[in-house]
């Protein structure tokens, strides 16, 4: 690489990291600069990630077609949107007639909206490339010496995900809702009211939940337990699905510095052994926390391309050396014509003519190819109306179905639906006594997207109505989405009212 630095950008917080030699530096200002090698990154819930199968038979020309067209069929994409799609090969030894393929797949309208403010101030970027790539840097560069199975846990504002790796080769990823802020919106619910996201972040990032005294201690607790039932039923998944015996190691970490070691308190959940996600890269200015996906990038571009994944899903590449772009090549060839016109004669009528026979020969290989598209498109329209046949008689079908599911749910409501509403209502009940909450009334919505109990609630402490809704969110999570938008207090009656909305899942 000639380029003389490395920009390393993360789109979401707008943070970009320059690394020259062995230093890094975080830069606010950037701009654009043909010295300069740059390269970002696509959060994991930003593209979709799958399995794909194709056959040994197909060559190696044809083969981003043939998984172009599996993954519009397999995964059931929108025609109507023309995807970025990338891949990177799995090696199966067990399986003799197919090739298996990790497919990244991008939304082009995604890529637009993340880089708009990137691509304004430094114009291009050589490589965009999934997070969970970025991780094979630590194998090649011997970082981590392992071939075990290996889970990498990573937090950010507005992304987390687990991602897998064994015999240093990517197995696994998928984006979890524990994101910063998502963890703060779980957090206000078991905290029983809302917070300032800031109180929420310093305690996460300051406070040592063995030490701290602070009454967030109980319930941050409870969400990292969550957090911790989660990234377990994760883990079990996978073992099922990839065929895992054991996972050898975990590595948690985050976008900035905790006081708190979740890996402590993830070993002990696990029972599997752990680390923080925070790895010694050889770059000099370690006293200040830099990003570990910012310097996952850096040491990214010091690999050698066949030892690193290449998936990259970048549209804004800089502009190639003037002698390579088209119109160079023609302004060159124009002055040089010119040149060898005016001093050489005989040498121009000689380009002249074999300029003519150059367009005789392009002329010849356009009638083959206007030959072969004519071919083409008659077979196109064959299978376009073969297509349009086999549409018609899934609609038939579908129509069909349609009409015996409504039957179905019709009868399904009248046996059970019914029913089950006085046996909620009398469960809602109870609980409500169980407080010392009393019911001014309710009432019952239901439509095609949900079924619905308002319930307005009367009670002389505001506490006891969040006592009773904190007690219903967590032992029924899995039957009710309930939604309390405020308290309010009546100062004529000396109570407090709140209407509480009961959604049956």
């Amino acid at each position: 690489m000639s380029e003389t630095s490395v920009i390393s950008v993360n789109p979401y917080k707008g943070t970009y990291v320059n690394g020259i030699s062995n230093f890094l530096n975080s830069e606010k200002n950037v701009t654009f600069s043909k010295t300069q090698y740059t390269l970002a990154y696509l959060n994991t819930r930003e593209f979709i990630n799958a399995h794909i199968e194709i056959s040994k038979n197909i060559p190696d020309e044809d083969l981003y077609d043939a998984i172009n067209t599996k993954a519009y069929s397999e995964l059931a994409l929108d025609n109507a949107v023309e995807y970025q799609i990338q891949y990177i090969e799995t090696f199966q030894s067990s399986d003799k007639e197919n090739r298996h393929f990790h497919v990244f797949i991008v939304d082009p309208s995604v890529v637009t909206q993340t880089f708009v403010n990137t691509i304004e101030q430094i114009k291009y970027l050589d490589v965009i490339i999934p997070a969970p790539l970025l991780l094979k840097s630590l194998y090649t560069k011997e970082i981590i010496d392992s071939s075990g199975i290996d889970c990498f846990i990573y937090f950010q504002e507005n992304d987390a995900f687990i991602t897998i790796y064994g015999d240093k080769e990517f197995i696994y990823t998928k984006s979890i809702k524990y994101s910063f802020k998502e963890m703060y919106e779980r957090f206000c619910e078991l905290y029983g009211e809302r917070v300032e996201y800031q109180s929420f972040f310093d305690f996460y990032t300051t406070h040592h939940l063995k030490e701290t005294q602070s009454d967030y201690k109980e319930h941050f607790i409870k969400l990292y337990k969550e957090l911790f039932t989660t990234i377990n039923d994760i883990l079990t998944y996978a073992k099922r699905a990839y065929e895992i015996e054991k996972f050898e190691h975990i590595y948690i970490g985050s976008h900035v510095d905790t006081v708190t070691k979740l890996h402590e308190m993830l070993e002990v959940e696990l029972n599997i052994k752990s680390s923080e996600f925070n790895f010694d890269y050889g770059f000099e200015n370690n006293e200040i926390y830099i990003d570990q996906l910012h310097a996952l990038m850096q040491i990214y571009t010091t690999i050698n391309e066949y030892e690193r994944y290449e998936c990259n899903f970048s549209t804004y590449h800089r502009p190639p050396a003037f002698v390579k772009r088209e119109s160079g090549k023609l302004i060159l060839l124009t002055a040089a014509s010119f040149a060898l016109a005016f001093a050489y004669p005989v040498t121009y009528w000689i380009l002249n003519y074999s300029q003519m026979l150059y367009k005789d020969l392009l002329a010849q290989e356009y009638q083959e190819l206007h030959n072969t598209k004519i071919a083409r498109e008659s077979i196109i329209k064959t299978k376009e109306a073969d297509k349009t046949e086999a549409i018609a008689m899934l609609n038939l079908e579908k129509k069909d179905y349609r009409e015996k599911k409504a039957t179905l749910i019709k009868i399904h409501d009248v046996k059970v639906n019914y029913p089950m509403k006085a046996k909620i209502l009398a469960l809602l009940t109870k609980n409500v006594n169980k407080f010392g909450v009393k019911m001014e009334s309710l009432n019952y919505i239901e439509n095609n997207a949900s079924k619905t109990f308002n319930l307005n609630l009367v009670s002389s402490k505001d506490r006891k109505i969040t006592k009773l809704v904190n007690h219903l969110t967590k032992i029924y999570e899995k039957e009710f989405r309930l939604k309390l938008e405020n308290i309010s207090y009546d100062s004529k009656s000396k109570v407090y009212l709140s209407e509480l909305k009961v959604n049956l899942l």
